[in-house]
């Protein structure tokens, strides 16, 4: 980001006349800044993009069933597509009391925009884990594809899985990805969807010791473009026409 900055600065720099030396900084409005998100990655940069979704859910007994979705494109992508795994062992083989907590109201939860993340609980000794990771590198290159593990999830399609845990069903819609959990015996549900320009991160516990976890990764790396040693210096000189006392 440093780096960004140098060269914006610089460019601005070499298009100011001589009378730079009394340039000011103003205050940009929040509603322009709002109108710059995403704007300041160059066309091209972007050399590998990927999303990994996990959600998993373990009741009291160690029946445990979970799933991982993921996603890869590079410039040699022919088609961008999410392969789906389903996880799940069980426990101890007996069933889990049913649940008798009680949740009510949050309707409007789900219209949230951007990153919305709630737990929500009426039980006890429960843990729920929400969790929204952006990870961003440089690379001269690409990195190699890595072998796609799982199942292809079709457009408009679902994939479902189900133990003694719960049922957990990974869909694909026109809007997005959703992968959502139903406990068994009413311990409750959870729910991960990235659509519409949002990520939504949701669980609601009704009976007791049950362990959610919802993670979403997305994983850019940028070409590594950083100018020479000379180019800098260069920047640099052109810089301190705009250097003003007191700063």
């Amino acid at each position: 980001m440093k780096t960004s900055r140098w060269l914006i600065a610089a460019c601005l720099a070499a298009s100011l006349p001589a009378q730079a030396q009394v340039f000011k900084p103003i205050e940009v409005k929040d509603q322009e800044l709002d109108q710059l998100r995403g704007r300041y990655v160059m066309p091209g940069r972007i050399i590998s993009f990927g999303v990994v979704m996990n959600s998993t859910w373990q009741n009291a007994n160690g029946d445990r069933i979970g799933a991982t979705a993921s996603l890869q494109v590079q410039q040699s992508t022919f088609k961008p597509q999410f392969y789906v795994s389903m996880t799940g062992e069980n426990g101890t083989g007996t069933s889990t009391a049913q649940g008798t907590g009680t949740v009510t109201g949050g309707a409007g939860l789900g219209s949230g925009q951007g990153v919305t993340q709630v737990n929500r609980s009426a039980g006890d000794g429960n843990s729920a884990y929400n969790n929204f990771q952006i990870n961003v590198s440089e690379a001269s290159q690409a990195p190699q594809m890595a072998a796609q593990q799982g199942q292809a999830l079709a457009s408009g399609a679902t994939i479902s899985a189900s133990n003694n845990a719960g049922t957990l069903s990974v869909a694909s819609t026109s809007a997005g990805i959703q992968m959502s959990i139903q406990a068994a015996n009413n311990q409750g549900a959870s729910l991960q969807r990235l659509a519409d320009g949002g990520l939504m991160q949701a669980t609601t516990l009704l009976g007791g010791s049950n362990a959610v976890s919802n993670i979403t990764q997305l994983n850019v790396v940028l070409r590594d473009n950083m100018p020479t040693a000379g180019a800098l210096n260069c920047n640099l000189d052109q810089l301190k026409g705009l250097r003003i006392s007191g700063y």
